[in-house]
C-alpha cells in the first residue's frame, strides 16, 4: 500500500488518536482490514454487559478452578451436557453463583453453547471452556474491541496452562498447541494468516450469533461459527496481548485422538465452506518448480525458475523498488512451496512415502518429509532437540491427515484432500502477497 504525504500525515495523526474525520476513519478501516495495522482498544467495565457460558460435562475440578477466575460481578450461565455426575457440577454452579442450564442428555459442545444462548440477554456473550482459565481482566481487555460498530467478535490467545516440571509432551504442546493462534495479532478470515479461532475463549456480540452454532457440527463448530460471521460482514479480531490459560491432554495418545478428531470436522467445513478448506494452496510457478525440483529434473527447474525470478524482478522494478526483492520473494515461494508438498505428503500419505522412500533407497524424499516440522523448530524457541520435535510434530500432522480422510469416507466427500492453486498475481498487485504456500494449518501456533 502507498500513501501520499497528506495519507502519511494522517495515519500519524491516527496513530496518535487526534483524527476522527470520515476520511481518516475510512483509512483506518482499510488499513486495518489489509491487515496492516491493528487496533489498540481502551479497556471498558464490561460487567454489565457481558454474560459468560460454560459448557461442561463431568469436569467439577475445572469447572472450580475455571469459575473461581472470573469476575465476581459478570452474570455466568453453566450449561451441564449430560454429566453422569451432575451433583457434583451443580454444587459447583451454586458455590459461584452461577445460574444452570441442565442438558440430561450429552449432545455436544454447540448446542449446549445454544442451550445457554436462549437465556442471554445482555450485549455481548463470552464463551468459554471449563477447563480454561482465563487471566485477570480479560474481559475489560477484549470488551475494548467492541466500541468499532463493525467487530461482531473478538478472541484471546489461548496457551497450554504452565506447569512446574513440564514433560517433552507438554513442552511440544506449549509451542504447538491448535489452539494457539500466535503471539502477533490479527484480523480473522479465512485463508488468512489466522484463519479461525477457537471458541474456547471467545467473546461475540450477541446480535451478530443470530441462530448460534450448527449442532451439527461435533467437531468445528467454532470455525463453522467464525466464518459465517464473516460472510455477513462481521469482523473477527484475534488479540494475543489477552490470554487464557487452557488445560492440555496429559498423555501421547489423548493428543493425537484429540488431533484426530478436530480432522474428522475437515469434511464436514469444505461441504458448507466450498474452497476453504484446501490442504494445500500453492502459488502455480513456484510450485512447479517445487515438483520439478523434487522429481530431480534440476536443469528444467532452474531454467524456470530464472525466467521466473527476472519477471518478477522486471515487475518490482518498475514499482521503485530493488529488483533483488522479487528474486528472493521468488525464491522463498518455491521453498514455501517444497514445505507445503512435503506437509501434504506427511499427513496424508506418510505409510505410502515412507515405504516407497526406504524400498527404492531415495534418502532425498526421507530428507523432505522431515523439512515441514524441522522449519517449524527453527522458527520458534527452541523448546525440544530437533530430533523429538520432528517425531512429535510428524505424529501430530498424521493423526490429523488420519482425521481427516476417516472424515472424507464418512462424508463421501474428497474435497480436503484436494489442493487449490492461488490465484497468479496480477500486474497491480503486491508480487508477494500470493508467494507462499499454506497446508493444513494456516499459521504456526507459538508465532
Amino acid at each position: 500500500m502507498r500513501l501520499t504525504p497528506a495519507g502519511l500525515r494522517m495515519l500519524q495523526a491516527l496513530e496518535q488518536g487526534t483524527d476522527t474525520s470520515a476520511v481518516a476513519r475510512a483509512l483506518r478501516r482499510r488499513l486495518l482490514d489489509a491487515g496492516i495495522a491493528h487496533p489498540r482498544p481502551q479497556p471498558w467495565d464490561a460487567s454489565g454487559a457481558v454474560t459468560v457460558v460454560v459448557p461442561v460435562r463431568d469436569r467439577p475440578r475445572e469447572l472450580e478452578r475455571c469459575l473461581a477466575a472470573l469476575e465476581p460481578d459478570v452474570g455466568v450461565i453453566v450449561v451441564d451436557d449430560g454429566s453422569d455426575d451432575y451433583d457434583a457440577i451443580a454444587a459447583v454452579a451454586e458455590r459461584h453463583r452461577a445460574r444452570l442450564v441442565r442438558r440430561r442428555a450429552a449432545s455436544g459442545p454447540a448446542a449446549a453453547r445454544n442451550a445457554a444462548l436462549r437465556e442471554v440477554g445482555s450485549e455481548l456473550v463470552a464463551f468459554l471452556d471449563s477447563d480454561c482459565v482465563p487471566a485477570n481482566g480479560w474481559l475489560r481487555a477484549l470488551a475494548g474491541h467492541f466500541d468499532d460498530p463493525v467487530v461482531g467478535a473478538v478472541a484471546p490467545r489461548v496457551r497450554p496452562a504452565p506447569q512446574s516440571r513440564p514433560s517433552t509432551l507438554q513442552r511440544y504442546l506449549a509451542a504447538r498447541s491448535p489452539l494457539d493462534m500466535g503471539r502477533r495479532p490479527a484480523g480473522v478470515e479465512p485463508g488468512g494468516r489466522v484463519s479461525y479461532v477457537p471458541t474456547a475463549a471467545l467473546l461475540v456480540r450477541r446480535s451478530a450469533l443470530g441462530d448460534g452454532f450448527d449442532e451439527m457440527l461435533r467437531y468445528g463448530e467454532d470455525v463453522d461459527l467464525i466464518w459465517r460471521l464473516r460472510d455477513a460482514g462481521w469482523r473477527v479480531r484475534y488479540d494475543p496481548s489477552v490470554e487464557v490459560a487452557h488445560e492440555e491432554p496429559d498423555g501421547l495418545r489423548r493428543v493425537l485422538v484429540r488431533r484426530f478428531r478436530y480432522g474428522t470436522a475437515a469434511a464436514a467445513l469444505a461441504e458448507r465452506h466450498a474452497g476453504r478448506l484446501a490442504p494445500a494452496v500453492l502459488a502455480p510457478w513456484p510450485a512447479l518448480v517445487a515438483v520439478l525440483v523434487l522429481s530431480r529434473r534440476h536443469r528444467t527447474a532452474a531454467v524456470l525458475a530464472c525466467q521466473q525470478c527476472a519477471a518478477l524482478a522486471h515487475r518490482v522494478e518498475r514499482l521503485g523498488l530493488p529488483p533483488v526483492w522479487g528474486v528472493g520473494w521468488f525464491a522463498e515461494a518455491t521453498y514455501q512451496a517444497i514445505v507445503s508438498l512435503a506437509r501434504y505428503v506427511t499427513m496424508f500419505t506418510l505409510p505410502i512415502a515412507l515405504a516407497y522412500a526406504l524400498r527404492v533407497r531415495r534418502p532425498l524424499l526421507l530428507a523432505v518429509l522431515i523439512v515441514p516440522a524441522l522449519e517449524e523448530w527453527r522458527r520458534r524457541d527452541k523448546t525440544l532437540d530437533p530430533v523429538r520435535w520432528i517425531a512429535l510434530a510428524t505424529a501430530d500432522d498424521a493423526a490429523y491427515g488420519l482425521g481427516v480422510c476417516w472424515g472424507c469416507v464418512t462424508t463421501g466427500s474428497v474435497r480436503p484432500l484436494v489442493p487449490t492453486l492461488a490465484p497468479i498475481v496480477g500486474r497491480r498487485r503486491d508480487p508477494g502477497s500470493r508467494g507462499q504456500a499454506s497446508v493444513g494449518r494456516k499459521h504456526v501456533p507459538g508465532e
